[in-house]
């Protein structure tokens, strides 16, 4: 039996239903285990706490499977845990064949590294752990029965899974292959996805709730939505009667998408524009202009990875917030985000705060805003809550 034994009184978190095993807790390991092997995991008097997949090389030695002695991680084990993924997004009325969702959110699926995105009929996997891997085939088989897609897609490639010792990986798995073009819809809006080349999977899921949100604001207002990605917070402002949108972003390959997504809507060439280049340098270039705006989005990528990051990634949230807020009309409304799951929300108003502070505005929160219910927080798991917003409206002066 190969086993994982936790030095002693580091079994709490375990007891907590905690899935991470990092290896500061690991007293010793017993049977040579492979990288992503199941193994056995013990408290230092001999009790048992879990089943995890093991990694050699990770900080996190062990990712648990289960917390049931009697359960055998197999085949059967996954086809439960996909089918019970399924349910829960039919019962949160995500299962519109044209549309899309996050069908499998890692840890809060109880499928720690194991990420599924349905776009249409297809599916795009993504395997971030060593012991998703190891389960690689399993984990396929049983997605391919339990969905029945036209054919599922594999984005393994994040930078992710150098810290588990595994290279990336992506293409076609089983099915037909990718059509020349991806559309879903997503309420009154379509939007066409690049699932092979995209960022993540293609497409941000997670600020549904968000897009749903700041539409009541959008309104004859002139937009400025930064970082835009392929524009999905611009369709959704323009569907909703903005006068006129501004889109910011660094990837030319982005904004040409977001191009395709403004046609597919039928909007007029004439209520938006695009601009690429650094997005701080940009907002610097507006506040030098005087340019201002009704709405101002900021949905920067994840600035903070690391404990190490922290703060510096929250100098650069609170200079994204001051630069916003600086190009900001009297009683016009600011959206900003932090996915970076460090980031707490006490910590990301305090930021927020202070930025208005710098840039010499009084502002109050009118909403908050958080991923969506298709990427849900498991209880014991706070780490699975990662997307903070704020919605503040500046005074008028």
């Amino acid at each position: 039996m190969k086993k994982i034994i936790l030095r002693k009184g580091r079994e709490k978190s375990l007891l907590r239903r905690h899935p991470w095993i990092f290896s500061g807790a690991v007293e010793r390991i017993e049977g040579d285990p492979g990288s992503g092997e199941t193994v056995k995991v013990l408290a230092a008097d001999g009790t048992f706490l879990a089943w995890a997949g093991f990694s050699p090389v990770s900080q996190i030695t062990g990712r648990v499977w289960s917390f049931e002695e009697n359960e055998c991680i197999d085949g059967e084990f996954f086809r439960r845990r996909i089918s019970n993924a399924v349910l829960l997004r039919e019962k949160l009325m995500l299962a519109d064949p044209e549309g899309g969702c996050r069908l499998i959110f890692s840890e809060s699926d109880e499928l720690p590294g194991v990420i599924v995105d349905r776009f249409g009929r297809f599916l795009v996997l993504q395997l971030l752990s060593a012991a998703a891997e190891y389960n690689r085939e399993a984990i396929i088989d049983a997605l391919w029965k339990i969905c029945r897609p036209e054919g599922i897609y594999e984005r393994s490639d994040a930078s992710v899974r150098r810290k588990e010792g595994l290279p990336g990986r992506s293409g076609k798995v089983l099915g037909s292959d990718l059509p020349e073009e991806i559309i879903i819809r997503e309420e009154d809006m379509s939007f066409a996805v690049d699932i092979s080349c995209g960022q993540k999977t293609g497409f941000y899921f997670d600020l549904r709730s968000a897009r749903r949100e700041i539409r009541r604001f959008c309104s004859g207002a002139e937009v400025l939505n930064c970082f835009s990605y392929t524009g999905a917070f611009a369709v959704a402002a323009l569907k909703s009667g903005a006068k006129h949108v501004l889109n910011m972003d660094s990837s030319a390959p982005a904004l040409k998408q977001l191009c395709r997504n403004m046609e597919l809507n039928a909007f007029s060439p004439a209520s938006w524009e695009n601009r690429c280049g650094d997005v701080f340098t940009l907002l610097r270039e507006l506040n030098r202009e005087g340019r201002q705006f009704d709405v101002v989005i900021l949905d920067p990528p994840k600035l903070i990875d690391s404990q190490r990051a922290v703060v510096s990634g929250s100098r650069a949230y609170q200079d994204l917030a001051r630069l916003g807020f600086g190009v900001l009309k009297p009683g016009g409304v600011l959206c900003n985000f932090s996915c970076s799951g460090l980031m707490t929300a006490e910590l990301f108003q305090k930021i927020t705060a202070s930025a208005a502070l710098e840039a010499n505005s009084v502002a109050r929160i009118v909403g908050h805003l958080e991923q969506a219910p298709d990427h849900p927080t498991l209880l014991p798991v706070p780490e699975t809550f990662y997307l903070k917003g704020l919605i503040s409206v500046k005074n008028q002066e």
